[in-house]
């Protein structure tokens, strides 16, 4: 008889690269122009004015490319984080990094709006073909359209290996298939983590009680009402989607009217394939949803307002202009809204190597130091025809890298190594997607802040994730790491292809 294996080996995943452009040693295409362009001058400046102004010529060109190429650990150069002190100074001087609303604030006709990148923004509700109320959230600086889907995944406690495998699976395929979506510029999947106040566990439990039950049970579950909020948390997820108001390049750009109505015949299909990902079941989350959303984000203890009215059978009504804070002040490591302290991180590097499907588990998992606790992981999805390019286009700065040295490093060996494979998984049919990562701890005491920082730098060494601290930019990072749908690069003054060439 034949010996059946049934050891079970995990599968790893890996190969992430950061996109480059082709240049000479660490330089990309910007610094090697600088480089090129500063010996072109020193030649002619030692043939037209003598030795020492073309020796002063090359000085100049040799810092400013040592400027550029010298980085640190999280790929910020000199010239990179001067830049970004002083944009934070300026915002200082300027007094843009505070904000007040309401009716003793600055914002129009007195009302709660969200700062900074979601100021202008317009919030919608429609009906899907499955006649489900669906919030559509207007960005008109970047004109994009987002929908948020709810879901409660199912976690892999008690879940055979194989099917988290099959979820994971899956979960790539849904993010390739996002890359054929019409219109889809960015998706978005963002973790919480919050104490739970214990209201809905007490009014599911009083509301099913049996008056004619013994008195021991009725004893055993009014104990368990007061003693089981204590130290659990809820853990909730949500899906979002942004979409472009025009279809393609050139065409008109949609109204509101229009997106809703496209988007109503595809989100039960999006929602119905985000299921098979682990997800559980997912649906589109209505705008009295959001809304409560944002204004426990940004006001932690109105949380428990929201749930006690909730549990009381009390509807809620908040519309998009209440759920501002009504103060903030960005700092350059932290954030202040309302009654909270808040400070985030984005992510500088993927993990080097391969990983297993639970690398994430302790980073995303509640901790005790911290109160509220959010991880966004945000995704930009390339269609088959931009992928095949940009596959191609950093094989070939990959191999001029290698060639345009006599020894190339052993990092740049690799990562030709890598460029090469992930050509041929996109010629395979894979997807490629641009991902990052923005994590948000947030406190209600300001003396609990150091705390809430060491415990996400330490479990971010557990997932092997390089996180940096948002400096001068945490207003930004928190309103990132909200459902909103929000396209950083869009928001950015410096394209993102300049960027690269740096």
């Amino acid at each position: 008889m034949a010996a059946i294996n049934t050891e079970y080996k995990e599968p790893s995943y890996g190969n992430w690269r950061v996109p480059r452009s082709a240049g000479l040693g660490n330089l990309g295409a910007i610094g090697t122009g600088i480089v090129m362009a500063g010996l072109l001058l020193g030649i002619i400046s030692f043939a037209i004015w003598g030795l020492f102004p073309g020796l002063a010529v090359l000085a100049v060109a040799g810092a400013s490319a040592l400027l550029l190429t010298v980085k640190d650990k999280h790929g910020q150069s000199v010239v990179d984080r001067f830049g970004t002190r002083m944009s934070f100074r300026l915002s200082q001087s300027s007094g843009t990094n505070l904000y007040r609303s309401g009716p003793l604030g600055v914002t129009e006709w007195g009302m709660y709006q969200l700062p900074g990148l979601a100021a202008k923004s317009t919030l919608y509700e429609f009906t899907d073909s499955y006649k489900r109320p669906f919030a559509l959230l207007h960005v008109p600086s970047t004109s994009h359209y987002t929908v948020i889907f709810s879901t409660e995944p199912d976690g892999a406690s008690l879940v055979d290996p194989e099917q988290v495998d099959a979820w994971v699976a899956n979960w790539g395929g849904w993010l390739a298939g996002l890359g054929d979506e019409a219109g889809l510029d960015a998706a978005a999947v963002t973790v919480e983590t919050a104490p739970d106040s214990g209201y809905r566990l007490r009014n599911e439990v009083t509301m099913n009680i049996d008056p004619n039950a013994p008195d021991f049970a009725k004893n055993v579950l009014n104990e368990v009402i007061d003693t089981y909020p204590e130290g659990s948390a809820t853990v909730r997820a949500w899906v979002s989607l942004s979409f472009n108001a025009s279809l393609r390049a050139g065409s008109k750009k949609r109204t509101p009217e229009d997106v809703a109505r496209d988007l109503a015949s595809r989100i039960p299909g999006l929602s119905a394939r985000l299921q098979s990902t682990g997800a559980g079941i997912a649906r589109p989350m209505s705008a009295q949803e959001l809304c409560e959303v944002v204004r426990i984000a940004y006001d932690p203890p109105a949380a428990l307002i929201i749930d006690e009215a909730h549990a009381a059978g009390s509807p809620v009504s908040l519309t998009w202009g209440e759920v501002g804070p009504s103060a903030t002040q960005a700092g350059w490591d932290d954030y202040r809204h309302d009654s909270a302290f808040s400070v985030s991180w984005t992510m500088t590097g993927a993990p080097r190597g391969s990983v297993n499907s639970s690398v994430l588990s302790r980073l995303l998992a509640p901790h005790g130091d911290i109160d509220r606790k959010r991880i966004s992981l945000l995704y930009r999805p390339m269609d088959s025809a931009r992928a095949a390019a940009v596959v191609e286009r950093d094989q070939n700065n990959a191999n001029v890298r290698i060639t345009s040295g006599t020894r190339p490093s052993a990092r740049a060996l690799v990562d030709a190594r890598s460029a090469v494979q992930t050509a041929q998984e996109e010629a395979q049919g894979a997807g490629l997607v641009n991902f990052g990562m923005v994590v948000t701890a947030t406190v209600t005491d300001k003396e609990r802040l150091p705390d809430a920082v060491a415990a996400v730098e330490q479990t971010s060494g557990t997932a092997r994730v390089l996180l940096r601290r948002a400096y001068g930019a945490q207003d930004t990072a928190f309103a990132a790491s909200l459902p909103l749908g929000l396209v950083l690069p869009k928001h950015s003054m410096v394209p993102s292809e300049i960027k690269d060439a740096l």
